[in-house]
C-alpha cells in the first residue's frame, strides 16, 4: 500500500489526504475518482476543499480489516495521481 494511506481501527478504514496546485487539479482529479467509483462499485466518504481532497475508504460493519476490494481502491487512486500534480507527492 502506497504510504500515503494510513490504516485505522475502530472503525476499520483507510484515509488519505491529498494537496493539489490548485483548484482546476482538484476538481479533475474530483472527477475521475467519481468514475472510478462509479466503474467499481465502491463510493468512499471524500471531503475536499479548494486544493485538498479527504478520502476515507470503510471496511464492512462487521469486518476486522480492510478488504481487498478496499484495498484495489486504493490502488487505483494512486494511479490516478500519477497523472496529477499534487503536492504530497
Amino acid at each position: 500500500m502506497n504510504q500515503g494511506w494510513n490504516e485505522r481501527q475502530r472503525p476499520v478504514r483507510l484515509e488519505r489526504r491529498l494537496e493539489f496546485a490548485e483548484y482546476e487539479a482538484t476538481r479533475d482529479f474530483l472527477d475521475r475518482a467519481a468514475s472510478l467509483s462509479e466503474r467499481l462499485a465502491i463510493y468512499p466518504d471524500m471531503s475536499f476543499g479548494r486544493t485538498y481532497v479527504n478520502i476515507t475508504l470503510h471496511a464492512e460493519d462487521d469486518a476486522t480489516e480492510v478488504g481487498e476490494a478496499l484495498r484495489q481502491f486504493a490502488r487505483e487512486i494512486d494511479a490516478l495521481l500519477k497523472t496529477e500534480k499534487t503536492l504530497d507527492e
